[in-house]
């Protein structure tokens, strides 16, 4: 087994997740086996009871792990399908040590933060890096490790600590160290500053660890006296540099590593057993990243939700509906709107803020409501959904999404005036929208119904059942509290609402679709946790194809994209 670790320096966010799903692309596409690890330091048992706005979305994996955005990186860019235990945080590692202390696993000894904590850390990323991650279900060849935050952080020392000690357990021809560090240019010089990176890795080796490579983000492409200045002061050889500038899409980021002769680096450092050459899975990614390049016709898709002030806080949803905008040649225009924004409460306070809202909403060629938790800005979200029922908008309700298209209907065709979730109005007379029976209300940490779930198809005449390839069933993820009352259901199909799939038992909805419109479509799971860059997720493509007039053209080709 080969580990590569991740880590960075100056500040955090600087694309560490990205430049660790890259390294695994690459060498991927080299016929090698990868799997990915991410350690956060915080002391959260894991992402489940974040805000959005605190580290970007939950990103849910089959077997039910709430987890960092990043493992969606690593997802989406290897194509493979992680667990829960790929993510590694403070809380889980404290919680293991202190649950085999209280069995009595230490015999009386002082558990410390050295060796207890740190041979925890260590024994962790052996056992979870051979867990097969494949389809093939073969042991892994190679375990890409990110670091959370940045080199310094207090509660990111006893891991740092932990890969000291483990670079020596690996041996140096299994262990290799990556820092992506900040090369700013500030605008009253223009010139490319080196100190921050010195002083990052002055302060990586201080803890014991040094980098053999070190990738360094910039705005804009970096001059080669900035890479001999930081070959010369960090200790490595020029081509242990790499720049990685801001480009204009993430699928460029692998093909620039490769050009700098990362793979070369990493055979020669690894004693890996691959040629110079990539293989044909890079060539798909360049024609990718070309072809991205090159597009010239937009599809604007309105996304309406209530953490639109933070890109990450919808980043699978964002990659879905590029990914299917790229399946049918159209560039993706997302406008964010804040629900609020559309209520009749802000057209009192800020007018402004209100017109310009709805009129992104007006233009939009299709809406996307997400998913997403609490009252606030439901009401806004339910008037965007009414906008795309009556003006024949394309339409996708994910989670909350659908359980609102629910509400908005009952309200509007069935007249159910009061209709609401209980989430919202647990009194309300007509309760549309319900708490699951297994849900527990006492505590909110991991008690939604999560992970890989089976939904049946319940008719042929299903516009996403054609989507889906006309299977009889699909398998998505999901993360829900609050079901549609099954109760209830006969009374929107008499009107047009269908619950065109549910789940195995029959009793769960999980799939709407609204009779004699363009594509008016909510699903309870959440497709956009599968979508991958050359495999779109279904719903989402169907969106992109129905706000491009494209739908019905796409449905007659037997589902096959023109080319």
């Amino acid at each position: 087994m080969k580990y590569i670790l991740v880590t960075g320096g100056v500040i955090s966010g600087i694309g560490k997740g990205i430049i660790a799903s890259s390294i695994g692309t690459i060498l991927k596409s080299c016929g090698l086996r990868v799997t990915a690890i991410k350690i956060d330091p915080y002391i959260n048992i894991d992402a489940g009871t974040f805000s959005p706005y605190e580290h970007g979305e939950v990103f849910v994996l089959n077997d039910g792990g709430e987890v960092d955005l990043d493992l969606g990186n690593y997802e989406r860019f290897l194509d493979i399908s992680l667990y829960k235990d790929n993510n590694i945080t403070t809380g889980k590692i404290y919680q293991h040590v202190i649950n085999k202390e209280r069995h009595g696993d230490y015999l009386g000894k002082t558990v410390q933060v050295v060796p207890h904590i740190t041979d925890a850390v260590q024994e962790w990323v052996m056992n979870q890096a051979k867990v097969p991650v494949d389809d093939d279900k073969k042991e892994p060849q190679i375990c890409v490790i990110e670091l959370g935050g940045t080199i310094g952080d207090i509660e990111g020392m006893p891991f740092v600590e932990a890969f000291r000690q483990f670079q020596f357990k690996a041996k140096r021809e299994n262990f290799c160290n990556i820092h992506v560090s900040l090369v700013p240019q500030p605008n009253a010089t223009g010139e490319q500053k080196t100190k921050p990176t010195q002083n990052s890795v002055r302060a990586l080796r201080g803890l014991g660890l040094s980098p053999d490579l070190i990738v360094c983000r910039s705005a804009k492409p970096i001059e080669m006296a900035v890479k001999e200045k930081i070959s010369m002061f960090c200790h490595v050889e020029p081509e242990q540099v790499i720049f990685i500038h801001d480009v204009s899409s993430t699928y460029r980021v692998p093909i620039l590593l490769e050009e700098q002769g990362i793979i070369k680096y990493f055979k020669q450092r690894l004693n890996l057993p691959i040629d110079d050459q990539p293989s044909d899975l890079l060539m798909k990614w360049k024609k990718m990243a070309c072809r991205y390049e090159r597009l010239l016709k937009v599809c604007s898709i309105a996304l309406v939700g209530k953490y639109t002030k933070l890109s990450d806080c919808y980043a699978s949803v964002f990659k879905a509906l590029e990914h299917s905008a790229l399946a049918i040649n159209y560039k993706l225009d997302l406008m964010y709107i804040d629900s609020t924004e559309l209520e009749r409460s802000t057209e009192a306070e800020n007018s402004v803020k209100y017109h310009q809202a709805w009129h992104k909403l007006c233009k939009a060629d299709g809406i996307l409501v997400p998913g997403g938790f609490g009252i606030r800005g439901t009401e806004g979200k339910l008037q965007a959904i009414s906008w795309a029922r009556t003006k024949k908008k394309p339409f996708l309700g994910v989670c909350l999404g659908m359980q609102l298209a629910v509400v908005e209907f009952a309200r509007n065709c069935l007249n159910w005036e009061d209709a609401n979730s209980t989430e919202f109005d647990p009194d309300t007379k007509n309760p549309v929208v319900i708490d699951m029976p297994e849900h527990n209300p006492g505590d909110m940490g991991g008690t939604m119904r999560l992970g890989k779930r089976r939904t049946v198809f319940k008719t042929e005449n299903s516009v996403l059942r054609k989507l889906y390839g006309d299977e009889m069933f699909v398998e998505e993820r999901h993360r829900h509290r609050y079901e549609v009352n099954p109760e209830l259901t006969h009374c929107f199909e008499e009107k047009g609402l269908k619950f065109v799939g549910h789940d195995t038992e029959g009793n769960r909805m999980e799939i709407i679709e609204l009779e004699n419109h363009p594509y008016f479509v909510g699903v309870q799971f959440h497709p956009e946790f599968s979508s991958r860059p050359m495999k779109p997720s279904p719903p989402y493509l169907g969106l992109l194809l129905a706000a491009t007039g494209t739908l019905n053209a796409y449905l007659q080709r037997g589902c096959k994209l023109s080319p």
